[in-house]
């Protein structure tokens, strides 16, 4: 949503700005600090200047978005619980500052262990290997492995091409075109000419149940794809096709990697026993202790 040709503000009208949005933003029940990290991102000001408001007698200040457009997103945000990332068409992820639209899920936190589990699980040859981010959305996850194993070739997948478009922009942007290979398709079916090849597979599917997606606070439910969200009836639908055909395109040995919802471990870890294919079964807690991860390797 950020244009990319600056304006340019004075001090004391973001000054006043900003003040207004912390009011709106308190009165909204919606952090104010939501105001500031919007202007970190978009004006470029550091939080020293903004905690002492040192930047109110400044001249000039270049920023993403003319003062017009930022209240009529911050408006957005107000009314209809726009995500502050969209309207800054940015996030950050690990060590990245990712550009992020409605056209993907916005990166969370806690889906950065999953490239911290592929790291510890995976073997010197691994490392090297072939590697695959199935329902790539931003491209966050496969931006995490190309960073991580420097040696290793990246696969990214996703049907949406919109999201494709986003994630091939956070490849360019951030030096890593080169490193990754994009494709667009449902799952594994774009690389169907590679079977048995792959060192690792890593997702983080759809995994919410559909009755349960209308729940979500409208921030989620009414700006994110549900396309990203919506895992069928008990969330599950998609973690069991990739449970049913991962062996097939993984390597003997290669690692299977997926982030799930809270409840459902002990379902994805018997669904991986019961599939016959799959040793070396573990569940892994995120930060807030919740089992948010399953790791398995392919025995076939």
């Amino acid at each position: 949503m950020v244009e990319q040709q600056l304006q340019v503000v004075s001090g004391l009208e973001l000054w006043q700005w900003r003040k207004t949005a912390i009011q709106t933003a308190i009165a909204s029940d919606i952090s104010p600090m939501e105001v500031d990290w919007l202007l970190l991102t978009i004006a470029n000001l550091d939080r020293l200047a903004l905690r002492l408001e040192s930047f109110k007698t400044w001249q000039q200040i270049p920023i993403k978005l003319s003062l017009t457009e930022l209240e009529q997103l911050w408006q957005r945000r107000l009314d209809d619980r726009l995500p502050v990332q969209y309207i800054a068409g940015t996030t950050a992820w690990r060590k990245f500052q990712l550009t992020v639209s409605p056209a993907v899920l916005i990166p969370r936190p806690e889906t950065e262990i999953l490239i911290d589990l592929a790291v510890t699980a995976a073997n010197g040859e691994a490392k090297a290997g072939q590697w695959v981010d199935l329902g790539t959305g931003s491209g966050a996850i496969a931006l995490g492995l190309a960073e991580a194993f420097t040696t290793a070739t990246i696969h990214a997948v996703d049907v949406s091409p919109a999201a494709l478009a986003i994630a091939q922009t956070n490849a360019e942007d951030l030096g890593f075109r080169e490193r990754i290979q994009f494709y667009q398709g449902s799952w594994w079916q774009p690389l169907e000419s590679l079977k048995g090849q792959f060192s690792g597979m890593i997702s983080n599917p759809p995994y919410i149940p559909s009755n349960t997606v209308l729940t979500l606070q409208p921030e989620v439910v009414n700006h994110e794809p549900h396309l990203a969200l919506d895992g069928g009836a008990d969330g599950l639908d998609y973690i069991r096709h990739l449970i049913d055909i991962s062996p097939n395109y993984l390597r003997p040995g290669g690692l299977w990697l997926i982030e799930m919802m809270a409840g459902q471990a002990e379902m994805v870890r018997e669904l991986l026993e019961n599939n016959g294919n799959y040793i070396n079964i573990s569940i892994h807690a995120d930060l807030a202790g919740i089992k948010r991860f399953a790791v398995a390797c392919n025995c076939k």
